[in-house]
């Protein structure tokens, strides 16, 4: 179908985007990200580099890209800008040594930010696809991401297509854009599983300047299955949803998860899916990982929305062989739907995602160690936080062995505000936020959801704290981060 195009190789098509472009790839998370291009691009800021002429690029994502391709582009120093989502050990070190601009930002958000020319204008999209036709048509692959609205925008595009993806992925895409404010009608969406848009994304097949041909999978997660740390909190989180539905806050049907990436995520929808009391469920989230497959298979979940496909190649490799079943059961969005907070509020999407730090106040702190170091970025947790039916912040007690108390008296960093955190588990317990003052909200975070060896630290400072409505020392309020800077410990 493709054939009207130019082909060539990698370094051929890197050699299109020049010093200071501003580049936009597909996908989210590894999935449906490039896998020829960023190494191209690499190999050519080197040999820029070598020959004493500046070159970097601005590099926009739907979210992370694979740390091995994030790393090879920081590893060269081919990038100068970055947003919105990271998750690669190089990069992040460029980041906070202040050699690569980072702009962290909710990723519902970013799609309607390039349209409106906050960013200015994508030089090259570089797109990976399984299909393209004469006219512009456009099939995605496991992720969806901004890969539309890259499309529409970009100036120039190369399409890396992939022969490793099945023709038929295109079934689980429903790409829908939505309109322009004031005028933007509302999205159709209903139901989890309600599709609006089309498999393909048409655009002017004369921005199409290259075509890469490849055959390689995405880069899947490893996870760690068994971290008994994880497992407590997953079943902390089961008993919690188990409670809202005797009570009657969850309907007897359940309602749709969102659910993050990483091992606590993972052991959570592993307890869910064992659970004989819950219902069969539904999800509308942005990313679907290695334990989603399983309960698919299973019909502990009935149907699945989200933006990509974060799995191994072996789970992809099921799906693809057995399209006739999963075809139905999967749906993958463009971003700024996966996480539009208009569908989000309208299903009343039970949120669970992780933190790296919570105060006694209940914010949550989700981006920066000690306040200042990043570490990935905000993501699509706000997106899903702020809107959700229930949302749930999850975390460990501690970390470093108890040198670390993910509780602290005041966050070093705030993402999400007390006023739309509404509950948090720990290994520990579980801290119902809802309907509770200030005062009332610290006692049930110390009490349920402190380890044991920072629960007296904490209860001194509250008691100790002057204030009114709040009360907080402002001399000794980050004692357990200076501690930590100046002795490895928040003790001391």
């Amino acid at each position: 179908m493709e054939t009207q195009w130019t082909r060539m190789t990698a370094n051929e098509a890197a050699e299109i985007i020049q010093h200071n472009d501003m580049v936009a790839f597909s996908g989210f998370t590894p999935a449906g990200s490039p896998k020829a291009l960023p190494t191209a691009i690499a190999r050519r800021a080197n040999e820029q580099h070598e020959a004493k002429k500046p070159y970097q690029i601005r590099l926009l994502t739907g979210a992370s890209i694979s740390a091995a391709a994030d790393d090879v582009l920081s590893d060269a120093d081919a990038v100068s800008w970055r947003a919105p989502y990271q998750t690669s050990s190089g990069l992040r070190k460029k980041i906070n040594q202040g050699a690569v601009s980072f702009v962290d930002l909710h990723l519902s958000e970013v799609a309607q930010m390039v349209n409106y020319g906050f960013f200015g204008d994508i030089d090259v999209a570089v797109i990976e696809a399984s299909a393209l036709a004469p006219d512009g048509r456009v099939w995605l692959t496991s992720g969806i991401g901004n890969a539309p609205t890259w499309l529409l925008r970009a100036k120039k595009v190369i399409i890396e297509l992939n022969h490793y993806h099945d023709p038929r992925v295109a079934e689980l895409a429903d790409i829908v854009i939505p309109g322009a404010p004031p005028r933007r009608n509302s999205v159709s969406i209903f139901h989890a599983m309600d599709r609006v848009g089309t498999r393909y994304v048409q655009i002017d097949p004369k921005k199409i300047v290259a075509v890469v041909e490849t055959n390689l999978p995405d880069a899947g997660n490893m996870l760690d299955k068994q971290n008994p740390m994880c497992q407590q909190i997953a079943d902390n989180v089961v008993t919690f949803l188990l409670q809202e539905m005797a009570h009657g806050r969850i309907p007897p049907e359940f309602l749709p998860l969102q659910s993050g990436v990483g091992n606590i995520n993972n052991a959570v929808m592993a307890r869910l899916g064992e659970n004989p009391v819950i219902p069969p469920f539904m999800m509308y989230s942005e990313v679907l990982q290695e334990s989603v497959v399983h309960l698919l298979e299973t019909g502990k979940i009935s149907g699945a929305s989200a933006s990509s496909l974060t799995i191994s190649a072996d789970s992809l490799r099921k799906i693809y062989d057995n399209m006739d079943y999963f075809a139905s059961r999967i749906v993958l969005r463009p971003q700024e739907i996966s996480n539009n907070p208009e569908i989000i509020r309208r299903l009343g999407v039970i949120a669970l995602n992780v933190g790296l730090e919570f105060d006694i106040y209940g914010h949550a702190n989700s981006t920066h160690v000690a306040g200042v170091d990043l570490m990935n970025g905000i993501g699509g947790s706000g997106d899903f936080e702020r809107n959700a039916y229930l949302s749930i912040f999850m975390a460990p007690s501690i970390a470093k062995e108890g040198k670390i108390s993910t509780v602290v008296p005041m966050c070093s960093h705030v993402d999400h505000s007390e006023h739309s955190v509404k509950v948090i588990i720990t290994e520990q317990e579980i801290a119902d936020l809802r309907g509770l003052s200030p005062l009332q909200r610290a006692r049930t975070i110390i009490d349920n959801c402190a380890h044991p060896m920072y629960r007296d630290y904490l209860h001194r400072y509250l008691e100790n704290a002057p204030g009114g409505h709040i009360h907080h020392d402002l001399s000794h309020v980050f004692d357990l981060h200076r501690n930590l800077i100046a002795t490895g410990s928040m003790l001391g």
